[in-house]
């Protein structure tokens, strides 16, 4: 009883561990790729390590691209939906919406949120902060200190929700460019 009882347990974990993999490979696999210009900000975690948390041009969306005129701030967790289109090498916002918009080839949709300290520039002019939960990139002990272009590549599936991909530091990954370091 007790070792049928382990097995089911091991069986459960296994299963957990696998999905867990198989959702994240999907999104990979489905998502559209953009690449995105980030500046790094180095803190760290001490319970999950080091970190780079990043911001994005892509962070701070003018209200013009917005198709909702609002006149108030809008609340901490308002999501906001932003669809991307390339300029150049990088993909940039081409319009934001308060409600889902539709992702086509090409012009991915990033679901974003409005953060608890975010910035409010009025007017038609102005400006709202967007965070997507691409802000944090997890590096070995240490290594938190980029110096360099930084760009990540993120997959943005049809939920909107992104996952980075790969993050470059002057067009060469990050693991690439901490095994010269180390060298």
């Amino acid at each position: 009883m007790k070792a049928k009882l382990l097995l089911l347990v091991i069986a459960l974990q296994t299963t957990w561990v696998v999905a867990t993999v198989a959702f994240q490979e999907t999104k990979f696999l489905r998502g559209q790729m953009v690449l995105l210009e980030a500046q790094p900000v180095d803190p760290r975690d001490f319970l999950r390590g080091d970190y780079v948390t990043l911001t994005y041009k892509i962070s701070t969306v003018p209200m013009a691209l917005l198709q909702v005129e609002t006149t108030n701030e809008l609340p901490a967790g308002t999501t906001v939906f932003v669809r991307l289109g390339k300029q150049g090498q990088f993909d940039v916002v081409e319009s934001a919406s308060l409600t889902p918009l539709k992702s086509e080839r090409g012009h991915p949709v990033l679901r974003g949120q409005i953060p608890k300290k975010w910035y409010f520039s009025g007017g038609p002019n102005g400006s709202l902060l967007v965070e997507y939960g691409l802000e944090r990139f997890y590096v070995h002990e240490g290594t938190g200190q980029l110096h360099g272009k930084l760009t990540v590549e993120a997959a943005v599936p049809a939920s909107g929700r992104g996952v980075i991909k790969q993050l470059y530091v002057d067009g060469v990954p990050y693991s690439e460019t901490i095994r010269a370091e180390k060298h």
